[in-house]
């Protein structure tokens, strides 16, 4: 058994990391309530722009004719936006979005690129063989859209040179503190008639389907979607980014408070198991006190 010393020791070092862990978990629960604020806060502006696309897609002419991004061609070559943190000690959260996108390419069965964001992405990807064309790291606890934009510049230009025929977004979408869902979403093209495909699903489901009147635009449509498109296929890189730091400081959360609880649970054990042993030491000296003044007798 243990010394009396070595298990205060133990004791000693489980309640520094327990201190160590409440403090992880204090400071990302303020993260998740930052990154829930901006979560929710960009929700109605995807939904209003989502409506804008849709209502500019159905009229009348060839998606085609007006711009690239609306047009499904055959997939030959896919491209992956891969969404996962820079550190650890989130519970699965990295892990759960690597084996999803892991399975995605496994049924696709088509050859795949990644652009990783998050060194945890980039490192387990690697690691298996997979060529990664492009990683971004250190992305802000808040993040505006020009920290991600560099992202959606990548997947719009490989898209439109060919590099890529879809292009689709690996990430966390938040539900809940509790509940954090790893899924992967096309991004490009953009099919507003399959909506349930697209990336931005999540958020927009309210916008209904329907026969939009023929306006007369100043400018054209044509020049309209020019603009928008790209915007809005960077609206949806960045609220991926959200939903997926929103996950990422939420399971944090949830882990370091496990990890603060086991080590209460750690310490109380330890704790009884070092009074069983002082007082069982106590015991055995008495005991020699007693023989000894017996022996003298």
């Amino acid at each position: 058994m243990a010394s009396l010393r070595d298990i205060k020791r133990r004791i000693n070092g489980i309640k520094n990391i327990s201190q160590v862990t409440r403090a992880m978990q204090m400071i990302a629960a303020a993260k998740m309530r930052r990154a829930q604020e901006q979560v929710v806060a960009s929700r109605p502006y995807a939904e209003k722009a989502w409506e804008v696309l849709i209502h500019l897609s159905q009229q009348p002419g060839s998606k085609a004719q007006f711009h690239p991004l609306l047009t499904q061609r055959p997939v030959h070559k896919v491209g992956i936006i891969l969404i996962t943190s820079d550190r650890g000690l989130a519970g699965g959260y990295n892990t759960n979005i690597v084996r999803a996108t892991m399975r995605f390419i496994d049924r696709l069965e088509k050859p795949v690129q990644l652009v990783t964001v998050g060194r945890k992405g980039r490192g387990a990807f690697t690691r298996i063989g997979k060529q990664i064309i492009a990683e971004f790291g250190d992305i802000p606890d808040k993040p505006t859209l020009l920290d991600v934009l560099p992202i959606a510049q990548i997947a719009v230009a490989d898209f439109l040179n060919g590099t890529f025929d879809e292009v689709y977004l690996a990430y966390t979408d938040f539900v809940n503190t509790i509940v954090q869902k790893p899924v992967v979403k096309r991004l490009l093209p953009l099919l507003p008639d399959k909506l349930e495909e697209q990336a931005v699903a999540e958020y927009v489901d309210s916008v209904r389907h329907g026969v939009a009147p023929a306006y007369i635009y100043e400018p054209d449509r044509a020049e309209l979607l020019n603009i928008i498109l790209p915007r809005f296929t960077e609206l949806q890189v960045y609220q991926a980014v959200l939903e997926a730091l929103a996950s990422e400081h939420s399971a944090r959360m949830v882990a370091m408070r496990s990890a603060t609880d086991n080590a209460n649970d750690l310490v109380a054990d330890l704790t009884l198991t070092y009074n069983r042993v002082r007082q069982e030491a106590i015991t055995k000296e008495m005991m020699d006190i007693v023989g000894g003044v017996e022996a003298l007798k």
